[in-house]
């Protein structure tokens, strides 16, 4: 008996030492931005807003129902509700600008949901547009999933593992756009940025109407 209380001793104490799985640098943004929390939100509904040229702003209305896996879309032409359970092939051309407007709105969480990318780390580099030391997290998506695979995204982190710019590289090229992330904005335990500028400081996309539920 007094053996194997030794024995469970010693496999306690083996159990309590072993290392902690670590935790990746993108898990670790999409914490930073309160993902921890993101299992408390039924819905965020927004409007998304481009300066397509300097005369026209283009705009989108979607609300995100979480829970039932609905999402409602609005432009100045029409709108309807669709579900995010329908085949690839079966989802409404909407469907796209969805994917695309909640990357700018919802990126670092697409981080831990996300699972068809590899990454990269460099530090102490310049950001693009600001210059200033960076964390530069590089996403490579595979070449199978998504609409637009293959894409690679640039992200620039702040000490507080904010993303302060980003690059987006269509197909992994070599060139790409920086655009800042800037105005977060605290929704229930959860950071969502409202605007993005571009290298000239120009309002480029910004948010409007955000709601979480």
């Amino acid at each position: 008996m007094k053996n194997f209380c030794y024995l469970v001793l010693a496999l306690f104490i083996v159990s309590s030492c072993s290392p902690k799985e670590e935790v990746s640098l993108p898990m670790k943004v999409a914490k930073a931005y309160g993902f921890d929390n993101f299992d408390k939100i039924n819905s965020i509904s927004y409007t998304w807003n481009v300066q397509a040229n300097p005369e026209t702003v283009r705009t989108r209305d979607w609300k995100w129902n979480i829970k039932d896996r609905t999402v409602y879309y609005a432009d100045a032409d029409t709108s309807y509700t669709y579900s995010l359970d329908l085949a690839t092939d079966q989802m409404p051309p909407a469907d796209k600008g969805f994917i695309n407007d909640k990357y700018w709105l919802m990126y670092p969480f697409q981080l831990a949901w996300d699972s068809g990318y590899t990454y990269e780390v460099e530090e102490n580099v310049p950001a693009p547009i600001s210059g200033n030391s960076s964390t530069k997290l590089i996403i490579i998506y595979n070449n199978e999933d998504g609409y637009t695979p293959g894409d690679a995204y640039d992200l620039y982190l702040d000490d507080n593992l904010f993303i302060t710019e980003w690059v987006f590289r269509r197909g992994n090229g070599p060139d790409g756009r920086p655009i800042t992330w800037e105005a977060e904005k605290d929704f229930k335990g959860i950071k969502l940025p409202t605007e993005h500028k571009n290298q000239e400081g120009v309002k480029f996309i910004w948010f409007t109407n955000i709601e979480v539920d």
